[in-house]
């Protein structure tokens, strides 16, 4: 089975003969005998996840690597993470998914996150099933555990993903960059419940 690690800003795949969805583009070396082809957005998400993903205005497009040998992948010199899911759900915001096992599902999901102030999109990916999925952040990823009783607001622009039992809801009015007078738009938030991680990025976008 194909084995995804993550050294710093690449990411080396090992594959025996199997195959894994990489974003379009990110392939930077190889060794050995690896094939690479076009893969939309595959693993069951089918026509009616490329329909709602286009309503969205949410671009992922991924490309298949497939064959014997190591792939390495990197993408804006971006630091990458891997995270391992074990009959698990991952929320992602698309445009921070790397790579893909090929025991894992794509979805895109509706979710209103940051249309209102970035204009970015109202979708987010979610990963599921058991494999590995690489996720890109613009610095260190950096887990934030969610607990019942201690919820957790973010910034919608250093959000990147979301694992285990979350709500999520939009809280207006505060955020960080309207006390410093920046930004348009309607200022938002994003609260997360439950219990699960969240993953936010250093910088902001």
């Amino acid at each position: 089975m194909a084995t995804l690690t993550a050294d710093k800003k690449v990411l080396v795949a090992d594959l025996a003969g199997d195959s894994i969805r990489a974003a379009q583009g990110s392939m930077v070396a190889y060794q050995g005998t690896v094939s690479f082809k076009h893969a939309g957005m595959g693993g069951g998400g089918g026509l009616r996840a490329a329909v709602r993903q286009r309503v969205a205005g949410e671009s992922i497009t991924l490309m298949e690597c497939q064959g014997q040998g190591r792939a390495f992948l990197a993408q804006d010199a971006m630091d990458v993470t891997v995270v391992g899911l074990q009959d698990d759900k991952l929320t992602v915001e698309s445009e921070h998914i790397l790579a893909v096992t090929s025991g894992l599902r794509l979805d895109v999901q509706f979710s209103g996150l940051r249309g209102m102030t970035s204009g970015q999109g109202l979708a987010t990916t979610s990963v599921s099933g058991t494999g590995q999925c690489a996720i890109m952040s613009d610095g260190p990823m950096i887990p934030l555990a969610v607990a019942p009783g201690m919820p957790l607001v973010v910034d919608p622009d250093a959000y990147v993903a979301g694992t285990g039992q979350l709500q999520m809801s939009l809280v207006s009015g505060v955020t960080w960059r309207s006390l410093a007078g920046e930004g348009g738009g309607e200022p938002f938030s994003l609260r997360f419940e439950g219990q699960g991680t969240v993953y936010i990025q250093p910088a902001e976008r």
